[in-house]
């Protein structure tokens, strides 16, 4: 079983897959019924849907060590805060688990981004 794609509610859907596009250097959206859809590499599509009240969301990207650089590098141009932890205490920060980089920041709409360098394993080999 693998995950095809998932519906990302947006204040804006527009702004929020522009945004995904431009921060992790994906191809442009595109339509497909009432959803702006955005591509990873792996296949799965962000189905960008306009709501009024989205809840956030957490979403984590496994990422290369040349892709965190880039990705990190645009997160800090665009003033973007980012946080070593997911309870957002650790500000301007990022961690080193599992012998990787990992940073968690927001998207236009208030999800929690991840982006980590190796897959999370178990914390008790932290």
């Amino acid at each position: 079983m693998e995950l095809n794609h998932t519906i990302v509610h947006s204040k804006d859907k527009r702004a929020a897959a522009h945004f995904y596009v431009e921060v992790f250097g994906l191809p442009a959206p595109e339509p497909f019924g009432p959803f702006l859809d955005v591509n990873t590499a792996n296949g799965v599509t962000l189905a960008f849907l306009d709501h009024d009240d989205p809840m956030m969301q957490h979403y984590a990207f496994l990422v290369s060590d040349a892709e965190f650089d880039q990705i990190f590098g645009r997160i800090k141009k665009r003033g973007i805060d980012y946080w070593a932890d997911p309870g957002m205490t650790q500000k301007g920060a990022i961690n080193r688990h599992f012998g990787g980089r990992g940073v968690y920041f927001q998207d236009p709409s208030g999800h929690l981004l991840e982006i980590i360098t190796m897959p999370y394993g178990k914390w008790d080999e932290l």
